[in-house]
């Protein structure tokens, strides 16, 4: 299956047996499920554990969705129900999750704000793939957050700090035309993340 494969390929492929749909839709929505998870205040450990039960599920019912655009939802909704299932086992009181994770009466705009984000997260380390070692390094260090002062960065990469700005800018105009970063930022006319000066 193809980075690009349609969300309703990978579903079907899946559900047919295909290894390589299976481990496809885990890549693409795993940051979706930790990012739920996390809203909980749940350990690591706790995360990869609510992590793995809502693969099993999806395994067990994914001959059950009929509608896979419908998969991120109920991928949201079953690592919530997991989460408070963590929760309760490990005795922590509920009412110390924050009211805006606990109380969701629509969590269709975090699961799309979620989804998106892991989308544009997975087109960027993609872009940063087809890059050299030299520029994923430079470009992750001046990128660093909290962002690392230039002297810092000069001497880490032994390169003159007046040239730290120059090479960011090469550097980035080559990630926007790496071929992963122009299918996902040009397909659909998003926004370019913003370069941030560190």
């Amino acid at each position: 299956m193809s980075d690009t494969a349609a969300l309703s390929d990978l579903v079907e492929a899946a559900g047919a047996g295909d290894q390589k749909a299976w481990n496809e839709l885990i890549d693409r929505h795993i940051p979706l499920v930790f990012a739920v998870a996390r809203r909980y205040r749940l350990s690591d450990k706790d995360c990869e554990d609510v992590s793995q039960t809502v693969w099993l599920r999806l395994l067990e019912h994914l001959g059950d969705i009929r509608d896979p655009k419908a998969l991120p939802g109920w991928l949201a909704v079953t690592t919530r129900n997991e989460a408070f299932a963590v929760l309760k086992i490990r005795g922590r009181n509920l009412n110390a999750i924050p009211l805006e994770t606990r109380e969701r009466p629509d969590d269709k705009v975090d699961v799309e704000n979620d989804l998106l984000r892991s989308e544009r997260n997975r087109a960027l380390r993609d872009g940063m793939a087809e890059l050299t070692e030299q520029q994923q390094e430079f470009l992750r260090l001046v990128t660093a957050d909290p962002p690392l002062p230039y002297a810092e960065i000069s001497r880490t990469l032994g390169i003159p700090i007046g040239s730290i700005g120059p090479t960011r800018a090469r550097y980035l105009a080559k990630l926007r035309s790496t071929t992963a970063f122009r299918e996902y930022f040009l397909a659909e006319e998003r926004d370019y993340p913003a370069g941030r000066r560190s």
